[in-house]
């Protein structure tokens, strides 16, 4: 097992995801809960999950609770920033530099409290550039008076699960809108949603 240490993790969570680390290196897919059980030295699956809700909120992870297979890691690259290069042209062509001249940092993002990632299922975002697969990283809304029109939000519905969205406020109701024509809107009384977070920014990692 990978000897991994994070001083803004437990030593339980640090274990756990090291190994994970470890076993996903070694096996290109991740494990299943038995497996993280059975490693850890743990008869019941509630302190894996437990451990792995607080890696997700910590954002070193993202997985679905209840869904096999969906853990994945959130690359380091976020954490060690990217160094910018120049501009790349999407017209005409333009001179290039080769010279280092800032670093993509995400420290920022990261540092925000409570920052949570969600793998996206599906393709209602899709006219916003949010595709199936994709990772979103989002922070916690702790002041929905604070929230602008527009903003796109993972909210869950009470009764019907979650859903990532655009968010508006009409005349005492809450709509959540796609970026995809065939969706139609979701028109909901407050007290019918919970809001998780808004977005922070997205990941995609091409294959």
């Amino acid at each position: 097992m990978e000897n991994y240490f994070n001083k803004n993790l437990t030593e339980a969570q640090n274990e756990l995801y090291g190994w994970i680390k470890s076993y996903m290196e070694n096996n290109q897919h991740s494990p299943s809960i038995r497996q993280m059980m059975q490693a850890m030295g743990l008869k019941s699956p509630a302190p894996i999950q437990s451990r792995l809700k607080h890696l997700q909120e910590k954002g070193y992870i993202s997985w679905q609770e209840g869904k096999a297979r969906t853990l994945k890691l959130i690359d380091d690259t976020f954490k060690k920033g990217i160094p910018v290069m120049g501009s790349v042209a999407a017209g005409g062509l333009i001179e290039t530099f080769s010279d280092i001249s800032q670093n993509l940092e995400f420290s920022e993002v990261l540092q925000k409290k409570d920052v949570f990632a969600l793998t996206v299922n599906g393709d209602s975002m899709i006219e916003a550039c949010i595709a199936d697969g994709d990772m979103v990283l989002m922070e916690p809304i702790n002041n929905l008076s604070s929230l602008r029109n527009g903003t796109i939000v993972s909210a869950m519905v009470l009764g019907l699960g979650t859903t990532l969205k655009y968010f508006f406020q009409r005349k005492g109701k809450i709509i959540l809108e796609a970026a995809n024509p065939i969706y139609e809107p979701i028109e909901l009384n407050p007290e019918q949603v919970i809001f998780q977070g808004k977005l922070l920014a997205v990941w995609r990692k091409l294959k």
